[in-house]
């Protein structure tokens, strides 16, 4: 017979203007602010490949985790969409609840170790939204992605801060941004409106809109910014299948970019995967973006720094490479 469940019924979500966050949107950084000083010569030569594979037609693409937006650069990243730098950007479903938070609120980030003693992480009213637009997307064949965006610019009564929302620009500018949930890992999933089937369906609908834009990677740049897991995962798989019609096709995906930003140390050579013995072995950019998919054809880099820095810097260099 099934197994017992938890009875969600029981729950109580207290409404999010409540909530303490850690975070404000006035740390969002402007396009004209100063930026942090940073300098890596692979970062010119990633912002002449971007620049490249825009010329050439080639997807570029980013896969990221939710410490990005936390970063405050996400003008950054939709000013290289404006301009039509960046195809898609992956994420997982964290980004697409502070971005949506911050577009309501302009808050996010609460304390964990404050609110997981008395059994209220994660339990706020409003965060509920992102299932919501789940169910839109089921029903209406939209990625999650993209529902989520839609929800936030059509709707700037309820999302004000919609501006510098990275899900609304990507919705206005026609640039997937995909969400690749893992059910049980995001706070929306604690409520009681998540429905499974939609968010399943929804989140899958993005993989394969991932994989479809992986097909031109040929000539491309893939970027996989402050994500240890889903980034590199979801990536490979979707290079496989894309790699398996290029085949039948008598064509190939080898000849692109990848790259890394991150703050681990790997050392000097990473371009050769370390021994497994050794614990750099099981941190996935490193052996699936960095050596795997690339030894046959690509070349791949390793940017290690703030995102606040990295980021901000690589739109820099290809503004100024560009012109």
């Amino acid at each position: 017979m099934p197994y017992p469940i938890f009875d969600r019924d029981q729950l109580i979500l207290k409404p999010l203007n409540e909530r303490v966050n850690d975070l404000n949107r006035d740390t969002f950084l402007h396009l004209d602010d100063p930026i942090p000083e940073f300098y890596d010569a692979h970062l010119e030569t990633l912002a002449e490949r971007i620049i490249r594979a825009k010329a050439r037609g080639a997807t570029v693409m980013i896969m990221m985790g939710a410490h990005v937006i936390r970063g405050g650069v996400n003008r950054f990243l939709i000013g290289l969409m404006q301009k039509g730098y960046i195809s898609l950007i992956g994420t997982n479903g964290a980004c697409a609840i502070h971005d949506l938070e911050f577009a309501m609120i302009s808050e996010s980030t609460e304390s964990v170790a404050r609110y997981i003693q008395e059994g209220q992480f994660g339990l706020w009213k409003e965060t509920g939204r992102v299932n919501d637009a789940a169910r839109y997307a089921q029903e209406n064949g939209y990625g999650l992605g993209e529902a989520v965006g839609k929800m936030i610019y059509e709707n700037p009564v309820e999302f004000p801060y919609y501006e510098s929302s990275l899900f609304a620009a990507g919705y206005r500018l026609g640039v997937p941004i995909t969400v690749h949930v893992s059910i049980g890992q995001d706070i929306v999933h604690e409520h009681p409106n998540f429905d499974g089937a939609s968010v399943g369906e929804s989140s899958y609908r993005d993989f394969l809109t991932l994989a479809y834009f992986v097909q031109n990677l040929e000539g491309g740049v893939i970027l996989n910014i402050g994500t240890a897991v889903m980034g590199p995962e979801v990536y490979l798989k979707a290079l496989s299948m894309a790699r398996n019609v290029a085949r039948q096709n008598n064509q190939s995906i080898k000849h692109f970019t990848s790259a890394v930003f991150d703050l681990v140390d790997l050392g000097d050579n990473i371009h050769s995967e370390a021994p497994k013995t050794n614990a750099a072995y099981y941190f996935r950019p490193y052996k699936t973006v960095l050596v795997r998919t690339v030894a046959d054809g690509g070349e791949s880099f390793y940017i290690r720094g703030q995102h606040r820095a990295t980021i901000t810097n690589l739109h820099r260099l290809i503004m100024e490479k560009a012109v």
